[in-house]
């Protein structure tokens, strides 16, 4: 199945078409996958996802994808969704998606003024559930706490948080008191996007703050990496194919299968630099010309955050320390773009040595970043009896998948 882009023909600030239905003096409506990304990139209170961008939508095939806009009174465009639709085999309703997002004011306390809109239009789409993931966090714990906290049977849960963001606590209490279900607390699937994420702070750091921030072993093995002449950098769409044959070594020795194909790669790197040029780079170690490690770097359509998003190394030769001085050189980057934020994405949860899972955490633990819980994602089952048995069925068929 190919995704199609819902694109109205006119300008953003138009209305060939009546509201959907108003909120606390907002309207929203369908607008141009142009006017949703013209949006994006000047800065706004609510930071938005990789995920949220119109080139995602070209990239996630078998999802038919659509903008949305929510105007103020003076018809300015004060908030944007990108929503995906995977319909189930045999029906002909839709689960409808928003990763990481939508991008709205989730401070204002008449949340329900920015929400309830929504969930009309996706009522009026024959939609039968929604799954959002509000790009807001939650509880954060530092490098430091976590590292004094590790033992057997111990995960991140299990550790008093250095902080609890206020927001994203208040966001979470009111979508509960409006019917809304935390993915993974009743049963069903899980998040589809990471939960818990690391993140090293950019803003405000010089990058001899960033060398300081790193642990003795990793400046230990950055060094070692340049003396033993590891060159890092970035390349070009042709080097996709030596990346993925190195994430296949990668997936098989830490034993999971991401499922995606060169083509998937492929598609996104045209994808979001065709919206934006540079918003995904490709970097790669070498030594003595022989690729070791290659990640995906991908940037915020307003810069303030940059996501390491795929990495994958070789088995061999990982005495030169390739991966510590890729990741360094992105770091460094990052700083320099005026970033102020770099996601590492996805961690493990555990926290006991001796599993193979706390490998990867403690590997991220070295930057001297932290551990982020998000608020997560959040469904609701749009109408009746009938929706809830196909929501059932949707988690059943996406597990499968």
């Amino acid at each position: 199945m190919t995704m199609t882009t819902h694109q109205p023909t006119g300008p953003a600030s138009a209305a060939p078409e009546p509201p959907v239905r108003p909120g606390e003096g907002r309207t929203l409506r369908p607008i141009p996958a142009e006017a949703h990304a013209a949006f994006q990139r000047v800065g706004r209170a609510c930071p938005v996802s990789f995920l949220q961008t119109p080139a995602w939508a070209r990239v996630k095939q078998g999802w038919r994808a659509e903008h949305l806009g929510w105007f103020d009174g003076r018809q300015c465009l004060v908030g944007t969704a990108l929503v995906l639709y995977r319909q189930l085999p045999g029906v002909r309703r839709s689960f409808a998606y928003l990763p990481e997002g939508p991008c709205v004011d989730w401070a204002d306390p008449r949340l329900d003024g920015w929400l309830e809109p929504l969930l009309g239009h996706l009522r009026g789409t024959g939609a039968f559930a929604v799954r959002m993931g509000p790009p807001l966090a939650y509880r954060r714990w530092t490098a430091a706490t976590l590292k004094g906290a590790a033992g057997p049977g111990r995960r991140i849960g299990d550790v008093l948080p250095d902080l609890v963001e206020p927001l994203g606590a208040a966001v979470a209490d009111r979508l509960r008191d409006a019917g809304w279900h935390r993915c993974g607390e009743d049963g069903q699937g899980g998040d589809a996007q990471p939960r818990l994420v690391f993140e090293v702070p950019l803003a405000g750091r010089s990058r001899d703050d960033l060398w300081t921030g790193l642990n003795q072993e990793w400046r230990r093995n950055v060094k070692k990496a340049a003396r033993a002449g590891v060159r890092t950098g970035t390349e070009g769409p042709e080097a996709l194919p030596a990346f993925h044959a190195l994430l296949r070594v990668t997936e098989l020795r830490d034993g999971f299968d991401l499922g995606r194909g060169l083509d998937y790669y492929r598609r996104q790197y045209a994808a979001l630099n065709a919206e934006r040029p540079g918003a995904v780079r490709l970097y790669t170690a070498r030594h003595e010309g022989e690729l070791l490690a290659a990640h995906t770097l991908v940037t915020a359509p307003d810069g303030q955050r940059v996501w390491y998003l795929t990495g994958a190394s070789a088995d061999h030769r990982r005495e030169v320390r390739p991966s510590n001085a890729l990741q360094w050189r992105m770091l460094c980057d990052a700083q320099a773009s005026g970033a102020a934020v770099y996601d590492m994405r996805g961690v493990p949860d555990d926290l006991d040595p001796a599993s193979r899972a706390y490998g990867l955490l403690r590997w991220k633990l070295g930057t001297g970043g932290e551990a982020v819980e998000t608020v997560g994602e959040w469904e609701l089952p749009l109408q009746g009896a009938v929706n809830k048995a196909l929501h059932r069925g949707m988690h059943a068929y996406l597990t499968r998948r």
